[in-house]
């Protein structure tokens, strides 16, 4: 059997998000964020859970990092909690926050893991939303704000930044589907949300280039490859569409200045609320692409969308693949199609893998051990297809699995578990799963 093989400066790691494991919500002067708000509304969550408590990250991160260091990571994607830095959004640092991630950090760093903060993974302080929420402009300048006061807090000792995670999704499902926080259902909203996302990542990245001259800036992406539901050009077309929208929205603005052609009629900028030198603006050129990914989308052309033309169709992924307990179909070669296209489109930039990874609900044995052999065959098939994407020229410096630990699974509350280590959420006890000491064992080894 052919052995996979990484380069051997290749960073493997794991992601989680603050509000989804952190816990300690309203502790030590940390602000409401809208997923609090969210989470306390009767109705919106699975189960009425909430993260209150999640993973009991804040109090339980040495252990974590403990466990990190026993898989054989090299890296460790977070997010900080902007509302525990400043916990209305603005004005003040709330120094038992920066407190927090000094102590994170600096355990990462003595345990030979590299620091790799998100500054935004949903969690928008409440008080921002109250004055509303990133369809309003002034939320930009905001977060350039915050992104300077973690830039000069921790620039110290982190040199690589994720700015945003999946600004697609964020947008989409907090303000057009409602799924998720602030739970809106806004169409004039959310497409001035996206404007101000946009707006924000290069405020954000200029602030903290002011900074750190040399720090290594991107952004994480929700990505899938789209493909044709038929050969029709109707189809194919329609794919192309849908891909530049889910795909590059927040792409192309910060590497060329523009919005890419994914509607019928163009980009609707007097509906986003784009001002006369705002696409200027816009440009943020990021050190890296980040690509965040799950599942393929399957596109066809859809007449009645007047504006994209174009909708996914079939469950989520295809229906050819085997699926997860969660529904989405298991597709490794959906990795190496985005991967590819991204280093096709933009000339080869420096990639990581910042999220790929699966919901299995397996529990411990009677002996304790968790055997996820379906969680193993799916990170097998996945890092088989980056490396495949590697071999061909593409320029992936790491891939980070999702995720750390079972943890919140935001409006799905503890009901899917995606970790690679099982957490019994009543008493926070972890257990390395049969999967965790599979991927510590590549992670050594730098493939498999």
């Amino acid at each position: 059997m052919a052995r996979v093989r990484f380069p051997k400066s290749f960073y493997w790691g794991t992601a989680t998000a603050s509000y989804q494991v952190e816990g300690a919500w309203a502790e030590d002067g940390k602000g409401e964020s809208i997923w609090d708000r969210f989470a306390h509304t009767p109705g919106r969550i699975h189960n009425g859970d909430n993260g209150d408590v999640a993973c009991d990250h804040y109090h339980r991160y040495a252990e974590d990092v403990a466990l990190m260091r026993e898989m054989n990571l090299n890296s460790y994607r977070f997010s900080i909690a902007w509302p525990r830095i400043q916990p209305t959004g603005k004005g003040a640092v709330n120094a038992k926050g920066v407190e927090f991630y000094d102590r994170l950090i600096d355990a990462l760093l003595a345990a030979g893991i590299r620091p790799l903060p998100t500054l935004y993974h949903w969690d928008l302080p409440q008080t921002l939303e109250d004055a509303g929420g990133w369809p309003q402009r002034d939320t930009a300048a905001r977060f350039a704000d915050y992104a300077e006061i973690a830039a000069r807090a921790f620039g110290d000792r982190v040199s690589h930044w994720s700015i945003f995670n999946e600004p697609g999704i964020f947008t989409t499902m907090g303000y057009l589907a409602g799924i998720h926080a602030p739970g809106r259902r806004e169409p004039a909203a959310y497409l001035r949300a996206t404007h101000t996302v946009n707006l924000a990542q290069a405020e954000a990245l200029r602030a903290m280039r002011s900074v750190l001259s040399h720090a290594v800036i991107g952004t994480a992406f929700s990505m899938s490859p789209c493909m044709p539901a038929t050969d029709s050009p109707a189809d194919v077309a329609a794919s192309e569409r849908f891909h530049r929208f889910i795909n590059t929205w927040y792409l192309e603005p910060a590497l060329h200045g523009r919005y890419p052609e994914a509607h019928l009629d163009g980009p609707p900028l007097e509906a986003m609320g784009v001002e006369r030198g705002d696409l200027e603006r816009l440009r943020a050129p990021l050190d890296f692409i980040g690509i965040n990914l799950y599942f393929r989308t399957i596109v066809a052309h859809a007449p009645d969308d007047r504006h994209l033309g174009a909708r996914a169709v079939g469950p989520v992924g295809g229906s050819d693949g085997p699926r997860t307990d969660f529904g989405w179909e298991v597709w490794p070669d959906a990795l190496y199609e985005m991967v590819m296209r991204v280093t096709r489109d933009y000339d080869h930039p420096p990639i990581e893998i910042m999220e790929n990874g699966c919901a299995y609900d397996d529990s411990p044995d009677a002996a304790g051990r968790v055997g996820d052999t379906r969680r193993i065959d799916f990170y097998h098939g996945y890092l088989s297809a980056l490396a495949r994407a590697i071999e061909e020229g593409a320029d992936v410096r790491g891939y980070h699995a999702w995720t750390l630990l079972d943890n919140f699974e935001w409006s799905e509350g503890f009901a899917k578990r995606f970790g690679l280590v099982h957490v019994d959420f009543p008493t926070g006890q972890r257990t390395l799963k049969d999967s965790a000491r599979w991927y510590a064992r590549v992670a050594d080894e730098g493939g498999f």
